[in-house]
């Protein structure tokens, strides 16, 4: 807005009934000239018909400036009347128009209070203009406001000739206030001072402020008065815009007055607020482009995103958490009593119980969904992390702030995520843990699993204690063997072993078909898959202790009648026993039986794989030699020295026995066992292997009917081995009714189904001669 260079009084006849123009981005003084613009049809018409008249209207500032169509009640009352001069039309509607301000008026009452709005008007006059006072007044604003123009820069310099010609006060005052950077409400206010002296009082106000700042800019100018670089100058015009806010009372950045209010609301531990406030003390220091800068907001950041005191409230309903893990899981009622015991506990005594679960078992048996439910069933966050292949301690605890891109670990890191300091945190992997120059990350885990230590477990990158005591702790590991022992200790291991039969064609019932069939939108009318069918998938077409290769074998089946049912073929299919063939092709792996009729040196073993429980054939051979021992079939190191315990303990016990007296010096003993290409390693096969040894130096056939695991030594002692369970379903499978076990893993028959138990005979030894003389025939 700029004011008309023509003195004159403005002599036109306003009407008592004026068109209402809302704006909201400015006031309207008189003799000012105003650029608008129109984009409302109704107020384009109101335009129209002015200019068809007497080319005035009425314009009146909105007192909220974010509403689109303002009504009666949104607009001031004073405004100012206004002389349409100049109108252009644009291609897209809108209209610009010049109108030049005439005088105050004030809305008596609304003509018309709907869109386009009219209201009846009457003129404000203006008093107060010829004291001495008002003379002086002038002639100090004018001064005052010259000052400015030459301090600060901010205005053109024509003004310079338009203030010093302008005597009146209320025109002077007009002229300032349209000028001024002062809120909206304040111009308003000067609009309705009818009184001149009053209202160019009030103008000087904001000009003595405007004055003030401008001096000190001109002091900083003075101080900083350098030869500056680029970046010199960014820095001077920070310091600059510093000290001007400080003189104003607002020396902290909108960046850094939101990380205040953070942590002023975060309610942080008092070390973590103490340090918080530190850092924010030291940003506000730092030039917004340095690499610190962005190191100490990251930092920041992260300590105001950690959930320091932020819980969910645990659901300890013992009823509701069986229903849960019932729910999602067929079977494992060892694992599930062991989890419910736990919250009964917690639930009983309240506060922090320190066990850390360890979940050991094979692929696919559901270790990490066992995590999922145990969270469900808390109301807790659930959090996974894998640590599969982690080697660098700094994964574990994070980096430290002075290197390049640092970070914290994925402890705290998964805490951040989980938005609560109590989240069921699922440490997957654990066996698979390695270590290399970097540090070793089992070392860092010591401290996060041990409930005595971890309520001050501290990170490197955020370097302050954060309690991980609330914190429910899972693991999952395929072996317990190659857990560091240290770990293992801080852990209460639950083994879960692998699934019968029975109970994969239970768990693919309930979960893997419905899953699958919705996965792959197949209709549940649409294809039956019977019991018979999945029996032959479980048995033929998978081997795994768990259910993974079953899912995916079912998976397969639906997407072959996905296809049919997109290519129009609408059904419904049947897979049955006999067509299995031809949604899976042929048989993947051939039944495990046991021999047809007793053999000579072929012992029937038991063995535990990735894949669950097993049989092995233990088969050996005379041959012309000089007492040695060959071995085959990709054995391990401890598997070698079970067989040269075996053969050393037959030579010794059996030399009365032998079918020859110089057996062992004329022949030599192949041992071998199928299949060659799969790597086999540990103690448990080495009653086998003595039987199988005997039963060609003694001549006598070993039973086909018979199994046998267990650990020897020299001395001929039978020692205990692990995985009963799932080596016993495994003999079972292959219809073999008797088995030889170690008398230290009697304890072990109570985990076998009872329905399987009921099938076989069981024959505990603590000596190996014994077990040799029940195998072989008579």
């Amino acid at each position: 807005m700029e004011e008309l260079k023509e003195e004159k009084e403005l002599l036109w006849e306003i009407p008592e009934e004026l068109a209402v123009i809302p704006i909201n981005d400015g006031v309207v003084f008189p003799y000012m000239l105003v650029p608008l613009v129109l984009s409302d049809k109704n107020l384009i018409k109101l335009v129209d018909e002015a200019l068809d008249s007497t080319k005035i209207v009425g314009v009146f500032t909105q007192k909220d400036q974010d509403v689109a169509y303002p009504g009666p009640d949104n607009l001031y009352n004073t405004g100012c009347a206004m002389l349409i001069q100049k109108m252009a039309r644009f291609p897209d509607g809108h209209v610009r128009i010049i109108g030049q301000g005439l005088s105050r008026v004030k809305i008596k009452e609304f003509s018309k209070t709907t869109n386009p709005m009219k209201a009846k008007i009457r003129i404000l006059k203006e008093v107060g203009a010829d004291s001495e006072k008002a003379k002086a007044l002038v002639n100090n604003v004018q001064t005052a406001f010259l000052r400015i123009i030459e301090k600060s820069g901010n205005y053109p310099e024509e003004l310079r000739n338009v203030i010093r010609g302008i005597k009146d006060p209320g025109r002077l005052s007009d002229l300032l206030a349209s000028n001024l950077t002062v809120g909206i409400d304040k111009k308003q206010k000067i609009l309705e001072t009818t009184n001149k002296v009053k209202r160019l009082e009030a103008v000087y106000v904001f000009i003595d402020n405007e004055l003030e700042i401008a001096k000190i800019g001109e002091k900083i100018k003075e101080d900083m008065h350098k030869e500056m670089d680029r970046e010199q100058r960014e820095y001077f015009l920070r310091k600059q815009l510093r000290a001007i806010k400080k003189e104003l009372g607002d020396d902290i950045s909108v960046e850094q007055e939101e990380l205040h209010e953070r942590i002023e609301k975060a309610s942080l531990p008092e070390t973590v607020a103490k340090t918080a406030k530190k850092e924010l003390s030291r940003l506000s220091m730092m030039s917004s482009n340095s690499s610190e800068y962005v190191v100490t907001r990251t930092y920041l950041d992260w300590i105001l995103d950690l959930p320091w005191n932020k819980s969910t409230i645990d659901l300890l309903d013992i009823d509701k958490a069986q229903r849960v893990l019932n729910k999602e899981h067929y079977n494992l009622q060892n694992v599930k009593d062991r989890i419910l015991e736990f919250l009964s506990v917690r639930k009983l005594k309240g506060g922090v119980i320190g066990s850390i679960l360890c979940f050991v078992g094979p692929p696919g048996v559901g270790k990490t969904s066992l995590g999922r439910s145990v969270a469900r069933a808390l109301g807790r966050k659930f959090i996974r992390i894998s640590l599969g292949g982690v080697r660098d301690e700094a994964e574990i605890r994070g980096h430290r702030r002075t290197y390049i891109g640092a970070l914290p670990g994925r402890i705290i890191q998964g805490i951040k995520s989980a938005g609560s300091n109590n989240p069921v945190f699922m440490l997957d992997e654990i066996d698979k843990l390695g270590q290399d120059y970097k540090g070793d990350p089992t070392s860092a885990l010591l401290e996060v699993l041990d409930p005595e230590q971890n309520n001050m477990f501290e990170d490197h990158y955020i370097n302050l204690p954060f309690d991980l005591s609330k914190v429910l702790f899972i693991t999952t590991s395929n072996v317990q063997e190659t857990i560091p022992f240290a770990l293992l200790d801080r852990m209460e291991v639950m083994e879960i072993s692998g699934y019968i039969t029975t109970e994969k064609l239970q768990i693919a019932k309930r979960f893997l078909l419905p899953k699958q069939m919705e996965e792959n939108g197949i209709p549940s009318n649409k294809l039956h898959i019977s019991d018979e069918a999945l029996v032959e998938i479980i048995e033929h077409y998978t081997r795994e202790a768990g259910v993974r290769n079953l899912e995916r074998a079912i998976g397969g089946i639906m997407r072959k009648v996905a296809r049919k049912l997109a290519g129009g073929k609408n059904g419904p299919y049947r897979v049955i026993q006999k067509n299995i063939k031809s949604y899976l092709g042929p048989k993947e792996y051939p039944s495990q039986v046991m021999l047809s009729k007793p053999e000579y040196g072929v012992a029937t073993g038991m063995a535990k794989s990735m894949a669950g429980g097993v049989i092995i054939f233990v088969e050996a051979l005379s041959m012309k030699g000089g007492g040695g021992l060959k071995l085959t079939g990709y054995l391990g190191e401890v598997m070698k020295e079970s067989a040269e315990a075996a053969m050393s303990f037959v030579k010794s016990n059996f030399s009365k026995e032998l079918s020859t007296k110089d057996f062992f010096v004329k022949n030599d003993i192949h041992l071998h066992i199928p299949a060659g290409a799969v790597p086999k390693d540990g103690p448990s096969a080495g009653i086998a292997m003595a039987v199988a040894i005997s039963s060609i130096a003694l001549a006598r056939k070993v039973k086909n009917n018979l199994a046998m695991t267990g650990e020897i030594t020299l001395t001929g002692k039978v020692l205990p081995v692990g995985a009963v369970k799932d080596k016993i379903i495994a003999a079972h499978r292959a219809g073999i009714r008797t088995i030889i076990l170690p008398e230290m893993n009697k304890k072990d028959i109570e985990y076998i189904p009872k329905r399987i138990r009921k099938d076989l005979e069981f024959k505990f030894v603590n000596r190996l001669i014994n077990a040799i003389s029940f195998s072989l025939i008579e």
